[in-house]
C-alpha cells in the first residue's frame, strides 16, 4: 500500500531530513511537496492524502472536513495555531507537534533578550557607534538581585529559562494555573496569580501557547498594572500581546521596554512604531533556531507521521 504524504508548505532549502525518515520507515510513501498559502490550495492538494506535514498553511475546519483519508497532521514546531484542533478531533485525525526540539534555543534566546534589556546592550552599542561614549545614556540600571523575573506558563521552556536565570541572582515567580505551588516551590519559584505577577515582575517573559484564552492576554488594562520599569519579553506568539496597546504603553512610559522575537504580523509591519523605539528589541522569530534544533524538528515531525501510519502512537499527539 502506498501512503500519500503532503507537505503543505515549507521554507527549507532541501528536504533531506524528512526524506531520510520516510525512506528508513519501510513504508511505501509518495511524498508530495507543495507551497500552499490558502485553504483552497490545501484542499486541492490534500483531499486524498494519508498525512499532512504542515508549516504555515491554514488547516482550518473547512480544510479538515474536506479530507477523505487523512490520519495525521504533523506540524513543524510547538504551536499549532495553524490547525483547527477541535475539527481534527471530531474527525478522528491525530494532530501532533514537536514540543521539545528547541527548549535550549528558546530559553537561551529569552535569556539573551533579558540580559540585553537589563544591561541595555543594544542602546549602548548604538550610542557608541554614533560617537557617544557615555554610560549615562543607559541610566538607570539595577542589580539583578533586586529584581524579579516572572514567567507566564511553566512548561518545558520556561522551566529551563528559570534554571538559567536563577544563578544570576534574580528572584523568580511563575503564573500557570495547571502547575501547583508545591511543584514550583520545589525548584525555588514562587507561584503567583496573573494579576499578581503582572504587578510584581520587573521582567515578564511569555511562554504560553496562543489559544482563545491567551489572545491579547497582555492588553491595555494589564499593561497599565505593570511596573513603570518593567520589560516584557515574548518568545511565544505575537498575538498574546495587544501590539497597539504595547506601543502606546511604551510611548507613554507606562512600561520601560519590550524584547520581542514574535509580533502580531510577521514580518513586522515596516510602519510599526515599535521599530523606531530605542527601548524595544525585535528579532525575526529566530528563538527556535540552531542547526541542531532544525534537524531535530524536521526529523521528529516526519517521525510523527511514520508512527501513526504504522498504526502506532506518537508521544507528541495532541488529539
Amino acid at each position: 500500500m502506498t501512503f500519500k504524504i503532503l507537505l503543505t508548505d515549507y521554507e527549507f532549502e532541501h528536504l533531506q531530513y524528512e526524506e531520510e525518515v520516510f525512506q528508513e520507515s519501510g513504508l511505501d510513501i509518495d511524498f508530495i511537496k507543495a507551497q500552499c498559502k490558502t485553504e483552497e490550495e490545501v484542499m486541492e492538494k490534500a483531499k486524498e492524502a494519508d498525512a499532512l506535514l504542515n508549516q504555515y498553511a491554514p488547516i482550518s475546519r473547512r480544510v479538515i472536513e474536506s479530507l477523505e483519508n487523512t490520519k495525521i497532521i504533523s506540524r513543524y514546531g510547538v504551536g499549532v495555531n495553524t490547525i483547527d484542533l477541535n475539527a481534527a478531533k471530531e474527525k478522528g485525525i491525530t494532530v501532533a507537534n514537536v514540543p521539545d526540539y528547541g527548549m535550549e534555543e528558546v530559553s537561551n534566546h529569552a535569556l539573551a533578550l533579558l540580559l540585553s534589556s537589563a544591561r541595555k546592550v543594544t542602546l549602548l552599542n548604538k550610542e557608541v557607534k554614533k560617537g557617544n561614549w557615555d554610560f549615562k545614556v543607559c541610566v538607570p540600571i539595577h542589580r539583578f538581585n533586586e529584581q524579579t523575573v516572572g514567567v507566564l506558563g511553566f512548561g518545558r521552556i520556561p522551566r529551563r529559562f528559570i534554571e538559567k536565570v536563577k544563578p544570576l541572582g534574580f528572584k523568580t515567580a511563575a503564573y500557570d494555573p495547571f502547575v501547583s505551588a508545591a511543584d514550583m516551590a520545589a525548584v525555588g519559584v514562587q507561584k503567583m496569580d496573573l494579576d499578581e505577577i503582572i504587578g510584581e515582575a520587573d521582567y515578564l517573559s511569555i511562554h504560553v501557547p496562543l489559544i482563545d484564552d491567551t489572545y491579547h492576554l497582555i492588553n491595555e488594562e494589564r499593561l497599565k498594572r505593570m511596573k513603570s520599569n518593567a520589560v516584557i519579553i515574548n518568545t511565544a506568539r505575537g498575538s498574546i500581546i495587544d501590539e497597539k496597546a504595547l506601543s502606546y504603553a511604551l510611548e507613554k512610559g507606562i512600561i520601560a521596554g519590550a524584547a520581542l522575537d514574535v509580533t502580531e504580523n510577521e514580518p513586522v509591519r515596516i510602519d510599526s512604531p515599535l521599530l523606531t523605539m530605542d527601548n524595544v528589541i525585535i528579532t525575526p522569530h529566530s528563538a527556535w533556531y540552531s542547526e541542531e534544533a532544525m534537524v531535530e524538528l524536521r526529523q521528529k515531525a516526519a517521525r510523527n507521521i511514520v508512527q501513526v501510519l504504522k498504526g502506532e502512537k506518537t508521544p507528541y499527539a495532541l488529539t
